[in-house]
């Protein structure tokens, strides 16, 4: 018996209009897995795959499918539908708390307007929110208020206040600091 246990949960993301018209899609590939699925590198297979998708999925009254040896699981919205996609044996649950996620901190960033036109003009938080969830295929976080938190709010460090001393001595400094954690690093043999 093999042990399939990853960080690497998450396959793809997709925000697909009522039109089957992409909004949002992201693909991930786990790094140590090989040979790397067509789907991941072949758009054409992606846009095949999304339409079946779509075709099976549309106006149906279910939130989880198995389909094409992934397991997806998915809310409609208005006009469009949010995919979470994983592996055939990845934990439902798993993907179902990522959607929730993805989706609660869109409705919080969005302010309740869940329609493909807020979703276009603020593409830009759309894009981050998913990113802020998951980076690569790994989960980072699947509470929508510590999502939408990240997107909308600024860092809280000043970066205006940082002071570089570009006179020599500490430029000086600066290069004898380089070269103390080089050296450090060549000795650890990196």
């Amino acid at each position: 018996m093999t042990d399939n246990t990853s960080l690497y949960s998450i396959t793809a993301v997709l925000i697909l209009d009522n039109q089957q018209n992409r909004i949002y899609t992201k693909y991930y590939k786990s790094p140590h897995v090989e040979p790397v699925s067509e789907l991941v590198t072949n758009p054409k297979k992606q846009k095949q795959f999304e339409s079946d998708l779509f075709k099976k999925t549309s106006k149906q009254n279910s939130d989880i499918i198995l389909f094409d040896h992934h397991t997806v699981v998915y809310r409609e919205f208005s006009d469009f539908i949010i995919y979470t996609i994983g592996n055939l044996d990845q934990n439902e649950v798993l993907l179902y708390n990522v959607l929730q996620g993805i989706a609660g901190s869109l409705e919080i960033i969005l302010d309740s307007q869940m329609d493909k036109r807020s979703l276009l003009e603020s593409f830009d938080m759309v894009a981050i929110a998913i990113d802020e969830t998951i980076d690569d295929g790994i989960v980072l976080e699947t509470d929508p208020n510590a999502i939408a938190a990240r997107v909308t709010n600024p860092p809280t460090e000043d970066i205006t206040n940082i002071k570089i001393d570009l006179s020599e001595k500490g430029l000086l400094s600066a290069f004898n600091f380089a070269k103390k954690n080089i050296s450090e690093r060549l000795q650890q043999g990196f």
